[in-house]
């Protein structure tokens, strides 16, 4: 279930609403329930929350609506959405990363890992069939990887304004 809440409408726009296979571009902030900011599509929104990332173009996300380009969540949020609109969306773990699995964290004998060096912790490792695994461990027997995606267990909060449907 996606909640959304703070809904305006700035009357600007056609007065047409998103709908699946509609290009939209929108502006966001992402965060956590307690309101610490883990991305933005927003320059200013980014340096107010100290993740500001220089190497990075901060413009509206553009994307196909209905397409899964983006979280099941999100991406439901923006049907009915018109132009100009702004809302929060209040996203569950089941509509963004899934839960965290405990039981996909494997510790792995290093002898059976073909790697010229020694992981270290923090490292991200691709696999061949597309996933990554972070290093959270690492001794002298073992590595264990962690599969889980880094906001996996957590409702997300995203502040969205539809800033265009072409």
């Amino acid at each position: 279930m996606v909640l959304g809440s703070g809904c305006t409408d700035n009357g600007s726009g056609d007065g047409r609403a998103v709908k699946a296979g509609d290009t939209v571009q929108v502006d966001y902030v992402g965060k956590f329930e307690n309101g610490t900011v883990f991305d933005t599509s927003i320059e200013e929104e980014a340096q107010e929350a100290g993740i500001y990332n220089a190497q990075r173009e901060y413009v509206p996300l553009n994307l196909t609506a209905g397409s899964g380009q983006v979280i099941e969540g999100f991406d439901e949020g923006l049907i009915g959405m018109k132009e100009g609109e702004e809302k929060t969306l209040t996203i569950p773990p089941e509509k963004a990363y899934g839960e965290y699995n405990e039981s996909w964290v494997q510790a792995v004998p290093l002898e059976e890992l073909n790697m010229s060096e020694k992981p270290e912790v923090g490292q991200v490792y691709s696999s061949i069939y597309g996933g990554q695994f972070k290093v959270i461990a690492v001794n002298e027997t073992h590595v264990t990887f962690d599969p889980n995606h880094e906001l996996a267990g957590e409702t997300l909060v995203f502040d969205v304004k539809l800033v265009s449907i072409e």
